[in-house]
């Protein structure tokens, strides 16, 4: 496609939102991007300060669960591409409150697709080509023993927690809006993601923090859990790869070829940041309580809790319909792609202290007020 588009990008303010907002920006500046998020616990206007004084960038504070708010913003900036992210995604939180994973994942998902049918396919406004892309995850398909196969396009669904069921819902009805009205429709399925901006209640941010914080590494059960790690640039081509290459209707899985084990990726990264520690000096200041402050390994702060309700054992993603049909392949290994997102880390404690302390959220409460 050539043309510019003008793109709504939902839960653009989250951690691979406010990523794929940045590389969209740069990549196609001549495109609208009209960014909506709620700003919920994990939305954070930092991620986007990068673009936030681009001519193509305007941002919006909403809920995809207001249909009224839907059809102002679709009419008003002449939508004609969606690329929906907002969701909420961490397994624990779907574990001890799923009604909140069903009605954004799956309700506010249904929302969206009515927004989208009643400008794209039954107004006179309509835009002359349209896209929903739907932004999904491999925890639809379940888990995996030692020995099967990785998941393909093809994979039952199977999935385990709530959150898995209500991407999988959400999945189901993409599908069912472009075979029942003729919706242009693209689905990915994605890998674990990894990167700046991702919020401290994921594996890989948690652990660097609390490494730099002297707390405690909570590993779950053995650490013995595999899952294949996708660096989110990576994620963010292969989207961009989906909506441009893709078949209408089609699925396409994206994942990094990086299995790991979770106790492997945290005794790597007390690694890493040991031998960082040992190369600039200056880190011991700036995080005196790390244990590689004082000359201490990291890994002692590796502690073993409980095993969480319900947890998978092993996530593998197949790619190679991405690979062969798009021309997908991930830039990052884990080495690289950790080392990206270590040294951000480390280069952006403001940023990921006022994630944790909570005081970016005093900021949101003062600037957005509640339903605005």
């Amino acid at each position: 496609m050539t043309t510019a588009r003008r793109v709504l990008v939902t839960g653009g303010a989250g951690f691979i939102g406010a990523n794929f907002v940045r590389y969209w920006s740069d990549h196609y500046p001549d495109d609208r991007l009209v960014v909506l998020d709620a700003l919920t616990y994990a939305g954070n206007l930092a991620n986007l300060a990068s673009v936030s004084d681009r001519g193509n960038y305007k941002f919006v504070h909403g809920n995809i669960l207001d249909e009224a708010m839907l059809d102002d913003v679709m009419r008003q900036q002449q939508i004609d591409t969606i690329v929906h992210f907002a969701a909420e995604s961490h397994v624990d939180r779907s574990i001890h409150e799923p009604d909140a994973f069903i009605q954004t994942n799956v309700v506010g998902t249904n929302k969206l697709l009515m927004a989208a049918r009643r400008l794209w396919l039954d107004s006179d406004a309509a835009p002359e080509t349209h896209l929903f892309h739907h932004v999904s995850t491999d925890e639809v398909y379940g888990t995996l023993g030692a020995d099967d196969p990785p998941f393909t396009e093809h994979t039952t669904y199977a999935p385990n927690s709530p959150y898995a069921a209500s991407k999988a819902a959400s999945d189901h009805l993409v599908r069912s809006y472009h075979h029942t009205f003729g919706l242009q429709v693209t689905t990915s399925n994605c890998s674990n993601n990894y990167g700046p901006f991702q919020f401290p209640e994921k594996l890989i941010p948690l652990m660097i923090v609390n490494a730099l914080t002297g707390k405690p590494l909570p590993v779950y059960g053995d650490g013995s859990n595999i899952r294949d790690w996708l660096y989110v640039e990576d994620h963010c081509r292969g989207i961009d790869l989906v909506m441009n290459k893709g078949q209408v209707g089609g699925t396409y899985n994206i994942g990094g070829n990086n299995e790991w084990r979770n106790i492997d990726i945290v005794n790597q990264l007390c690694v890493s940041i040991d031998a960082a520690f040992s190369r600039d000096d200056r880190l011991a200041g700036q995080f005196p309580d790390a244990p590689a402050a004082s000359g201490r390994k990291t890994e002692s702060l590796i502690t073993f809790v409980k095993d969480r309700l319900g947890h998978d054992w092993r996530y593998a993603i197949d790619a190679t319909l991405a690979q062969s049909e798009l021309g997908y392949n991930p830039k990052e290994d884990f080495a690289s792609g950790f080392q990206l997102t270590l040294n951000w880390m480390l280069q952006n404690e403001n940023w990921w202290r006022a994630v944790m302390d909570g005081s970016y959220r005093d900021w949101i409460s003062k600037n957005y007020s509640a339903g605005a």
